[in-house]
């Protein structure tokens, strides 16, 4: 009962104090996940205060999401609640940055292209040839599948003409890559595996399928095949799903000998694999090399997904997927359900840019520009922050993953609220992770929006909240 002890001021209701008292207790982890807590008879005794304070104590940390009060049994700590209230923070303020506001905030949070560096006189230029040419078919639906000569210019462009152009769909982005993918092959109940951690987005269409989600951690070289494989021997596995460059959230990359076992297991084991091919054209260091795991796939065991919102700009949407051979008619048909069509402009004008090489100049640019922001952030991070933080060392990317060190007493999640009442955002680990409790210690920042002064700003608030 020691933990309790609480020296009361004036100022303060004795019941705030005493819920500030529990939530740092339970932020610290001195009160763990589902541990009871004193009843109101025992802690009012110990405390020398009225059972009303105590009662109005838990109602308090309940309300706000800290504990769980089960009639008849007790008062219980519940961290699920508890990060599942962060998550909504989480993403309630990132939709309040809102561009009216977004100068008023340093945000790490948005993993998007700063909008300076779109090639808008390129592109205005191509969206007048696009009109000119085809007049106001440019704008009537296209066939659900995708425009033809845009699939065909991946084919030719990204694939060397490998891939058949008819396996190749046009998607709104890779979000529904990623959902016609849990249509096709995930029922209630199936099991399919995810990296621990991973793209929260992903997290959600499993879930809301309802399957089995088994998650297996990832080191430098990917994701831990012979855990995978341990898990393999013991379930029927339908799916995979996993980026194997700059992954988010922890910017990791997949050594060719990782892809390959993957590869191997898959036959093996007869699963699928879901590629998302996650901002590999941003590659900063010739120690990375670009390999995809489709590209290696001698058996068509993968679903290969890539989107061009992120590298080229969020609002055209536009992205694709390559469906094996024996799924292509189910993954036609989904698609054909799923929506009447892509923007017939939009696919258009990106077919006419990749046929100009437009694009490989943006990607060069990009890379560029990027690459700058990169070198400064990780030379903030060792300067500014090396004290309190260790992180991993992506080579590419728009973002970094940060630990924090043993001797910060705070979580990410703590971190988060603090660094809000800041203007700056951050993105908390908890939401990349099946259960969100794994993720108290992590969080991720990307530079991407921001200008030079920004990062540096943004990174000296870190550093003088976590002092």
């Amino acid at each position: 009962m020691d933990r309790f002890e609480i020296k009361f001021n004036e100022y303060t209701p004795k019941y705030i104090q005493l819920s500030n008292k529990i939530k740092q207790m339970i932020n610290s982890n001195i009160l763990k996940d589902k541990e009871k807590l004193p009843s109101i008879r025992v802690l009012s005794s110990e405390l020398n205060v009225n059972s009303v304070t105590i009662k109005n104590s838990y109602r308090k940390l309940m309300e706000e999401g800290y504990v769980d009060i089960v009639q008849g049994s007790g008062t219980y700590v519940n961290k699920i609640i508890l990060n599942s209230r962060v998550v909504k923070d989480y993403k309630d303020t990132i939709k309040k940055i809102t561009p009216a506001v977004k100068e008023d905030y340093i945000d790490f949070a948005k993993e998007s292209l700063n909008s300076d560096y779109f090639p808008i006189e390129s592109f205005k230029e191509i969206i007048i040839e696009v009109l000119n040419t085809y007049g106001a078919e440019a704008l009537l639906y296209e066939e659900t599948l995708g425009f033809m000569p845009l699939r065909e210019i991946i084919s030719e462009k990204f694939w060397n003409c490998k891939i058949n152009k008819d396996n190749i769909l046009i998607l709104s982005g890779a979000q529904q890559g990623i959902d016609l993918a849990s249509k096709v092959l995930v029922n209630i109940n199936n099991n399919i595996v995810i990296e621990k951690p991973t793209y929260n987005g992903a997290l959600n269409v499993f879930r809301w399928r309802r399957a089995n989600i088994y998650d297996i951690e990832i080191d430098e070289h990917g994701i831990n095949v012979n855990k995978l494989e341990e898990l393999l021997k013991k379930k029927n596995i339908e799916l995979i799903y996993l980026m194997t460059y700059f992954q988010n959230p922890t910017g990791i990359s997949y050594s060719d000998e990782n892809k390959e076992k993957l590869l191997y297991l898959a036959e093996k084991y007869d699963f699928f694999i879901i590629e998302d091919d996650y901002l590999s054209e941003l590659i900063y260091s010739k120690n990375v090399k670009y390999k995809t795991l489709k590209s290696m796939d001698k058996n068509d065991r993968v679903i290969y997904i890539k989107s061009f919102s992120k590298i080229f700009l969020p609002g055209i949407r536009l992205g694709y997927l390559i469906t094996p051979e024996k799924l292509k008619d189910s993954f036609q048909n989904f698609k054909i359900n799923t929506d009447i069509a892509t923007s017939s402009l939009m696919q258009r004008t990106l077919k006419l840019y990749m046929e100009k090489d437009y694009w490989v100049d943006h990607v060069k640019k990009m890379n560029i520009l990027y690459s700058k922001k990169y070198k400064l952030t990780e030379k903030l991070l060792n300067s500014c922050l090396k004290e309190k933080i260790n992180f991993f060392d992506p080579k590419g990317g728009l973002s970094f993953y940060l630990k924090l060190k043993d001797q910060v007493k705070i979580d990410t999640n703590q971190l988060f609220y603090l660094l809000k009442k800041k203007n700056v955002i951050i993105t908390p680990s908890s939401i990349y992770y099946k259960n969100p409790e794994d993720g108290l210690r992590n969080f991720r920042i990307s530079f991407s929006g921001l200008s030079d002064k920004q990062i540096k700003d943004g990174l000296f608030k870190i550093r003088d909240v976590l002092v």
